[in-house]
């Protein structure tokens, strides 16, 4: 970092500008604005400087080093090479901070681009070395920012001492303003400039959040990849107070949580239930009536196979306040990363998703139907009993030489995806590792051509004589 951001109150403090020209106006006036008392040293000054008059000291000279006695920063903006070097030397030796316009490696401190949305106020700068992305930037935040921001910000000024008084904790303080400025209520009254409306549901909400309970948001990670994060998804963790995670979760994707949440393991691997559902049921309820923020996070979308039904009807029951974020489940992620298409005019026209789990009390799905063709079967959590499907869907009648996949932790890094005939996905399975999904139908044959995720290469033989190809991420 070539330079500490920081923002200098000058009201009433003394500054020297030295200048007189259109840069010296344009930093007059942002100096000004910050209620700098200005000393203008310059032999001459551009007519525009009238509009000033009265609000600064104007000395109608060339520099000297006399005229920094008493000043606090120095400016120069002049075209005059001489006088900056000698302002430059004059201050440096002074120990004043110095800027130098459009001379970086001369000034000690430089000019930001605002935006200025006061009493917030937004500085970007390049340390010289790009102005013009600086400005790009600049417009960007400028079509970001809403208007009444500072508006905003004076009225939670306001009502910040009450909720000091009324909300002992500082975790509990945090919780209402990030709800209160996530609120469409307060966001409409805003919009309508109604700020004594504001100010009194912001008082409302106040004495409420006594006695508030928390709420749970159910959110969908994803498969793995963070940039298949939705939106919403992304705002939602990074508000989390508390995040019970599963293991299916990618570490890229948990380390987007804000830095300040509370992460609680409830992973669920094959063969590994290392949280009870029972549990990770109660800690929901737990946090949530303690007043939290509450995020359920879990792989690929909570209302595909990660029971987020059955946690919300708990949460129904015990009356805390939720909501659902889907995610982009597995079979839809890790196949389009794969390069297998789920449907396809010529080889499916359905795609069936079924879990490798026994239903309750050992209920076989209907074999029949799941081995019909011109449709594709994506199972999840299917490895430890792949033998067993595979043995199903030939005696129902699907060809031993139907194409299968079984996708490794698809749309990560580290995916990989082995391919072979139905005939062979018991021994497949023996070579993958969970978490993985199982694809089966034609369409898989389809991933010679349309494989696309990283460095494809030429691939090469397991132990079983099958294809396996390792997809890297470049």
């Amino acid at each position: 970092m070539d330079y500490l951001p920081m923002f200098a109150r000058l009201e009433g403090r003394p500054v020297l500008l030295v200048g007189g020209g259109e840069v010296a106006l344009r930093k007059a006036r942002l100096l000004l604005a910050a209620g700098a008392r200005i000393t203008l040293v310059s032999p001459a000054l551009e007519p525009e400087f009238h509009e000033f008059a009265g609000r600064f000291t104007h000395v109608a000279a060339r520099f000297d080093p006399a005229h920094l006695a008493g000043q606090i920063l120095v400016v120069a903006a002049t075209d005059d090479l001489e006088v900056n070097a000698l302002v430059y030397q004059s201050a440096t030796e002074r120990g004043l901070f110095v800027n130098l316009v459009d001379d970086p490696e001369r000034s000690s401190f430089i000019f930001p681009s605002i935006i200025d949305r006061s009493p917030i106020v937004v500085a970007v700068s390049s340390g010289g070395k790009a102005p013009v992305l600086v400005r790009l930037l600049r417009e960007r935040l400028e079509s970001l920012l809403p208007r009444h921001l500072g508006g905003l910000a004076e009225l939670s000024g306001r009502v910040r001492r009450r909720a000091k008084q009324v909300l002992a904790s500082l975790s509990d303080r945090r919780r209402f303003w990030e709800r209160a400025f996530a609120s469409n209520t307060l966001a409409g009254l805003i919009e309508k400039a109604d700020w004594q409306g504001a100010e009194q549901w912001l008082n409302e909400g106040l004495d409420k959040a006594r006695t508030e309970v928390g709420e749970v948001v159910l959110v969908g990670a994803g498969p793995g990849d963070p940039g298949l994060l939705t939106l919403k998804a992304l705002q939602q963790i990074q508000q989390a107070e508390v995040v019970l995670y599963d293991q299916l979760v990618s570490p890229e994707i948990l380390d987007l949580v804000r830095r300040d949440a509370t992460l609680v393991s409830v992973g669920k691997k094959a063969g590994a239930h290392s949280v009870p559902q029972e549990e990770t049921n109660r800690l929901l309820v737990e946090y949530a009536k303690a007043g939290n923020r509450v995020v359920r996070l879990k792989g690929g979308d909570p209302f595909m196979f990660g029971r987020g039904g059955e946690e919300l009807e708990v949460l129904a029951e015990e009356g805390i306040p939720f909501s659902v974020v889907p995610g982009i489940t597995a079979a839809a992620g890790a196949t389009a990363y794969a390069g297998i298409p789920l449907t396809h005019r010529d080889h499916a026209q359905s795609a069936v998703f079924i879990t490798g789990h026994c239903q309750k009390e050992g209920k076989e799905p209907d074999w029949q139907q799941l081995a019909a063709t011109n449709q594709t079967l994506v199972i999840y959590m299917g490895l430890m009993r792949s033998e067993h499907i595979q043995q199903q869907l030939v005696s129902h009648g699907r060809r031993a030489a139907t194409p299968i996949a079984i996708i490794e932790r698809g749309t990560t890094a580290r995916q990989r995806v082995l391919t072979g005939t139905l005939a062979d996905l018991a021994e497949l399975a023996q070579q993958a590792v969970s978490p993985s999904l199982i694809v089966i139908g034609e369409v898989v044959a389809l991933r010679q051509q349309l494989a696309w995720f990283g460095e494809q290469g030429q691939g090469q033989e397991a132990e079983s004589g099958h294809e396996l190809k390792l997809v890297s991420l470049a």
